[in-house]
């Protein structure tokens, strides 16, 4: 699939598909919350109001309100993408929650998500 394709895909259907993939592994979905309003600094009415709306995933991505600085030092590979090597901005910033997401996903403590 291509960036443009991704960026172009509604948010209000990208966004159930994280919840859904940290519940079947035991996460609840204000953890995905709590980790997406940590990265993107959007709020948690926000991103209601980005569900609610007909938002693609690009406009999520580049309307950030405050990035967490802290995600500099998320770390590793998604999808077998290493984020160091990811060049495009935009597609960096989605791994990112790709990576946090999966981290919920296998259990890992909030605090260490957090990069706390």
């Amino acid at each position: 699939m291509s960036n443009d394709k991704i960026f172009a895909m509604p948010f209000a259907k990208v966004f159930p598909l994280l919840i859904a993939k940290a519940e079947r592994k035991g996460r609840i979905r204000i953890e995905v919350y709590e980790v997406t309003t940590w990265l993107t600094g959007y709020t948690p009415d926000q991103l209601n109001a980005l569900l609610a709306s007909d938002a693609d995933y690009g406009t999520f991505l580049k309307g950030m309100p405050c990035p967490n600085e802290n995600r500099r030092k998320i770390t590793g590979s998604v999808c077998g993408v290493k984020l160091a090597e990811i060049d495009d901005p935009l597609m960096l910033e989605l791994r990112y929650l790709d990576k946090l997401v999966d981290e919920l996903a296998k259990g890992k403590p909030m605090e260490k998500i957090l990069r706390k």
